[in-house]
């Protein structure tokens, strides 16, 4: 189903929403925020011959938000939403000036985007790491530690001089940029939930899982894919992803052979677990949000696999937990960000941290882009857990063992939300 431009309007126009000033801090997003039904509220209402349904749009009063019925209309909505096919994109295009409803994430979400102190914390608290010389006898013991030491305290670092020139990086953003910012019409024949062909656009993965959806749409592609599959994928960006996942995976074989190192392990510990065979290529695009204190265009999470390859733009708003503070994780020209995920946290038996991230809610009229490559085990049936040599009786295994298809099922049927899957496991 793909909704036209007249029907979509009528049913994704928006109204103003004022918090409600008696919510506490751990109230649902419906609780706290009702669209107003004063004069100054801008309704769109559909003409009577319309069969499109009004997001957001329903006045309801607090008490009315605990009800059973405003669930099913928020069920109701979303699933509208998912059905359009425009995604978020398609919203900004419509010319919303306030976010549909369930796009609004409750108050305890909304405090946390505010620092807690009144300093904020510098943005240069995540190292850059230079790899020139990473194959010198000299230079490598050095990249070890530097790695091994931010893996062990952030979780999070970024890397230049990684061999991928510059002029690739560029085209790389400008393909995924340039698909979404087609038409709707263009993009909607790719829009779908499963990847069982390797590409999928969607907007929000756990948009039926989360308490509320974020900003952002997202186009998938499975790394790796064989001739046929590559018709799959949008020309617009084919032979960007073709060229992408011969670097990434290039650089994701030296990463992995650095953090074996750090933990004391041979060089292709990792890659014999088959952590180089499945990679997944995210390409975000935040678009200009109007209401960016009401949501984000990412919640906080961890990330499942051993380690992401992300690729920035220079619009910034990726921030990591540190302690008790969110810290900006700066763009820096020419530079990859690459981050620990649980996986490897349970793996390296907690040597290495997988730490919470998030993305802020666009306030730029520029969109911002970011494209993350994730790498997975092919053998998924296999046993996963801590590895033996990082074991003995002074420590002990701190996680039990499981296979991949259980841990990714139950990664992506919840929602993003924070270190729930590392700690499931934990014994």
């Amino acid at each position: 189903m793909y909704l036209s431009v007249r029907d979509a309007t009528y049913a994704l126009a928006s109204v103003n929403y004022v918090p409600d000033s008696e919510s506490s801090g751990g109230a649902g997003a419906s609780d706290a925020f009702a669209p107003t039904t004063s004069a100054s509220a801008s309704v769109h209402r559909a003409p009577a011959h319309s069969d499109a349904i009004l997001v957001g749009l329903t006045p309801c009063s607090k008490s009315n938000f605990k009800d059973r019925s405003t669930l099913l209309m928020r069920a109701k909505e979303v699933k509208q939403f998912d059905e359009s096919k425009i995604g978020v994109k398609g919203l900004v295009d419509l010319g919303v000036t306030a976010i549909p409803r369930f796009f609004i994430h409750p108050p305890a979400t909304l405090a946390e985007l505010r620092p807690k102190s009144k300093t904020r914390p510098v943005s240069d608290v995540v190292p850059t790491i230079d790899l020139s010389g990473v194959d010198s006898d000299h230079l490598r013991p050095t990249i070890v530690e530097k790695i091994a030491r931010a893996s062990r305290e952030l979780g999070f670092f970024q890397v230049v001089n990684h061999g991928i020139g510059v002029e690739v990086l560029e085209r790389v953003v400008r393909a995924i940029k340039g698909f979404h910012e087609q038409p709707p019409e263009i993009k909607a024949p790719v829009y779908r939930r499963e990847n069982t062909k390797g590409v999928s656009y969607i907007s929000n993965i756990d948009l039926f899982h989360s308490k509320a959806a974020s900003w952002r749409d997202t186009l998938q592609i499975r790394l790796g894919l064989t001739e046929p599959e590559l018709e799959e994928v949008p020309e617009i960006c084919r032979k960007e992803a073709v060229e992408w996942n011969h670097h990434v995976k290039k650089l994701g074989e030296l990463l992995f052979g650095l953090l074996c190192e750090g933990l004391g392990l041979k060089t292709d510990k990792l890659k014999e677990n088959t952590f180089l065979e499945g990679r997944m290529m995210v390409g975000h695009y935040y678009p200009y949000c109007p209401q960016p204190d009401l949501t984000v265009g990412i919640t906080s999470h961890t990330d499942p696999g051993p380690l992401t390859i992300l690729l920035q733009d220079d619009k910034g708003g990726l921030q990591i937990k540190h302690g008790e503070e969110w810290v900006d994780v700066k763009p820096v020209p020419g530079a990859l960000v690459i981050n620990i995920g649980d996986i490897l946290q349970i793996m390296s038996n907690d040597e290495y941290i997988s730490v919470e991230h998030r993305v802020l809610a666009n306030s730029s009229l520029e969109p911002r882009i970011s494209i993350a490559v994730f790498f997975n085990p092919s053998e998924r049936d296999s046993l996963y857990g801590p590895f033996p040599e990082l074991i003995s009786p002074e420590k002990p295994a701190r996680f039990r063992q499981f296979t991949y298809t259980d841990y990714v099922t139950r990664f992506f049927t919840k929602q993003l939300d924070g270190k729930t899957l590392v700690n499931y496991y934990r014994l």
